[in-house]
């Protein structure tokens, strides 16, 4: 408690207190709008195939983030196809701020 007062008295400890207090809201945004980013239809296996689309074209970092999680097999305009993702993946994927939609990969694409 006396360490939080000190804080609080201190224009320093009131900037790292609303740092810190914006990154957990950031934190928490983002874990609530992931599901609702990934489209249903998924089959239910352990790896999936997906297409992630950017509200840009992804870049060379976004494709070797994406290589964290499967084997990127080529872009079209704003998408990535990636294959061989770990289905429980997914979620960490849509959490990435510049992901605007994970769908599965059709059979043949």
């Amino acid at each position: 408690m006396r360490l939080l007062r000190q804080a609080l008295g201190s224009r320093r400890g009131l900037i790292l207190l609303g740092l810190a207090a914006a990154w957990v809201l950031w934190q928490a945004w983002l874990f609530a709008v992931a599901p609702a980013k990934i489209a249903g239809g998924f089959p239910e296996r352990a790896r999936v195939n997906a297409v992630i689309t950017l509200p840009f074209a992804p870049e060379r970092f976004h494709i070797l983030v994406f290589q964290r999680y499967g084997r990127v097999s080529g872009t079209e305009g704003n998408s990535v196809e990636l294959r061989g993702i770990d289905k429980s993946q997914l979620g960490a994927i849509a959490r990435h701020y510049w992901v605007r939609r994970i769908e599965p990969l059709q059979q043949g694409g």
